[in-house]
């Protein structure tokens, strides 16, 4: 047995809990045992004060999380009266048997799918694309507007405002309730849309402007008259 090889050598119980990884009750019932299979009752192993908590400890391991101070932080929310020695050599024992490139990956949120769909195709890494695929194949209504969002993407970056109803048509043929508040919106200033996905022209300038001038109106809220915020705006526009 370790433990009796390593009392052999001269070495104390703390050093043998800390070489093996056991708690050192466990080290020092062993060190007292007569042979390995006297430290358990003939019904099994212990049970262990960890047993409750370990179809947690397995879902959270499942999910990504490998760190065992983390994990015993969050026992001890739970309830946990142990320390935190044996939480680590569990911990071990799963990062043995699961090692750490074979642990799940951790679902991908809302925020990140939507910026996937959202992104150029060339712009998402491997692992991201393979994920968006793997999404969009167990979600026909997600890959039918995963495609409607890149083909409306086509016409922005590509100024084809000319196909727009077009894309309008494609939209509300499909049952996707989603879009067609989207196309709504279109239709309402239609002719104003089509300009802007057809011409090189852009209001960010004016836009510009105007929160210039709404930061100098904040600033000078009750403390002054028209007359000095018409000079400062003149001033901010020679850009003094």
């Amino acid at each position: 047995m370790a433990v009796h090889d390593l009392l052999a050598q001269g070495k104390g119980l703390r050093g043998i809990a800390r070489e093996l990884g056991l708690a050192r009750n466990t080290v020092r019932r062993l060190a007292h045992a007569g042979s390995p299979t006297s430290c358990w009752s003939v019904s099994g192993p212990a049970a262990s004060i960890l047993d409750p908590h370990k179809p947690y400890l397995h879902e959270r391991w499942a999910e990504g999380c490998s760190n065992a101070a983390e994990l015993f932080a969050e026992l001890r929310e739970r309830g946990y009266q142990g320390g935190t020695t044996v939480v680590r050599q569990y911990v071990r024992q799963l990062r043995e048997a699961f090692p750490r490139n074979d642990t799940p990956h951790k679902p991908p949120s809302v925020r990140d799918v939507t910026s996937w769909i959202t992104h150029h195709p060339d712009s998402l890494d491997a692992d991201q694309a393979q994920q968006l695929n793997d999404i969009l194949t167990r979600c026909p209504a997600l890959d039918r507007t995963a495609e409607h969002v890149t083909a409306f993407a086509d016409l922005m970056n590509n100024r084809h405002g000319h196909r727009l109803n077009e894309w309008i048509a494609r939209v509300e043929a499909d049952d996707l309730p989603a879009l067609h508040t989207f196309t709504a919106g279109l239709a309402r200033d239609l002719d104003a849309v089509i300009a802007g996905l057809s011409k090189p022209y852009s209001s960010g300038a004016v836009e510009g402007h105007n929160n210039k001038i709404k930061m100098l109106k904040r600033q000078m809220f009750g403390r002054a008259g028209f007359d000095l915020f018409r000079k400062r705006v003149l001033l901010a526009a020679r850009g003094r």
